[in-house]
């Protein structure tokens, strides 16, 4: 049943309500601030505000709250009223789904292998990234086509097969030590292929952006603070409600996502544990809140020793709603790209459907 008590729009005051050791480790990760956005519609438009948006004040003034994380400078502009903005621009997804034939069909004869062979997992099966990225970029096929199907067994199979591409590369190349795992389920996630697949990247000299960004945000952190920030992090979703846990694994309704509904897991090892976590929360996203196009990335340390202190960083695990399959309309703007995260969904409600799956 939904809280009607624990929502994004109250955020604010739910700090502000928190004993003072926990009000504060909140405020060294986050600034919350709420304003009021106002507009005056004429008479001609209010029939259409009505039928749209329910009635003419929901949209006179409109409660938005801003959230940015202090340590890593990601933001997040909340608006529950934008996910009801009307959408002209659709197509019918389901048949191109279903359609199979592609060249990750049959694997063997469509993809090229690296120069190292392929490995085979139990569930699928590697291939050389016809476009790379870097120097060893790859691929995860899933021997199941759909990509919104899949088990438990199988999500853990495309991680480990993933990672033992990248031990495959690191012997091919000692100085690649920085892995990456990336899902993008379907189009509107940025797969250019229908059927399932995943891809992985090794690289060399320092991790990728904003896996570096985080690793140093987390070492400013602990020498400012004396305390781990993915740890504080954790606790900081947990006062507000926003966290559950899956076995040993954190799994956080994000409150400064990148996107709608972004789940953050946070593991103690890359291990069936978190892995399981992974899918559970998949399976929360299609069978529960109706995710249709997802986004999953991997954030791990590098896979042999390396210079800086990578000594606290834990496995962090991404996954993020990518919209409506139907919809022709970009989920991501200029606002996301250069400035704030603008996001429609609940945290709140995301981690409702999480603890009830």
């Amino acid at each position: 049943m939904t809280d009607d008590t624990r929502n994004i729009a109250r955020l604010q005051e739910m700090v502000l309500g928190l004993p003072t050791p926990e009000r504060d480790r909140v405020a060294r990760i986050y600034q919350i601030s709420t304003t009021v956005g106002r507009l005056c519609p004429p008479d001609s438009m209010k029939p259409w505000i009505e039928s749209h948006f329910g009635s003419v004040a929901a949209v006179e003034e409109q409660k938005i709250v801003k959230v940015t994380n202090l340590i890593t400078l990601e933001a997040a502009l909340y608006n529950e009223l934008r996910a009801r903005r009307p959408i002209e621009a659709r197509v019918e997804p389901e048949a191109e789904i279903a359609r199979t034939g592609d060249p990750f069909c049959q694997p063997e004869t469509g993809t090229p292998a690296d120069v190292f062979g392929r490995v085979r997992g139990k569930h699928s099966v590697t291939a050389s990234n016809v476009a790379k990225y870097d120097g060893f970029h790859g691929l995860v096929i899933f021997d199941e086509h759909n990509p919104l199907v899949f088990s438990a067994d199988g999500v853990a199979d495309y991680v480990q097969t993933a990672l033992a591409w990248a031990r495959k590369a690191h012997n091919v190349d000692s100085a690649a030590r920085y892995f990456f795992f990336l899902w993008n389920g379907l189009w509107r996630a940025g797969a250019s292929i229908i059927h399932g697949h995943a891809q992985m990247t090794l690289g060399r000299s320092i991790h990728y952006g904003r896996v570096e960004a985080l690793r140093r945000a987390a070492v400013l952190y602990r020498l400012a603070h004396g305390a781990s920030y993915f740890d504080d992090l954790v606790a900081v979703h947990r006062t507000l409600g926003l966290a559950t846990a899956y076995g040993d694994t954190h799994v956080l309704a994000h409150l400064t996502p990148v996107k709608e509904k972004e789940v953050l897991l946070v593991g103690q090892r890359l291990d069936r544990d978190l892995t399981d976590a992974l899918y559970r929360v998949l399976h929360t996203f299609i069978h529960r809140l109706g995710v249709r196009s997802f986004n999953v990335a991997l954030y791990l340390r590098p896979i042999d020793s390396v210079q800086e202190d990578w000594s606290d960083f834990p496995p962090v695990i991404r996954v993020v709603d990518r919209g409506d399959l139907a919809n022709r309309t970009s989920d991501i703007g200029a606002m996301e790209l250069y400035a704030s995260s603008v996001i429609s969904s609940d945290p709140f409600r995301v981690v409702e459907a999480l603890e009830a799956g």
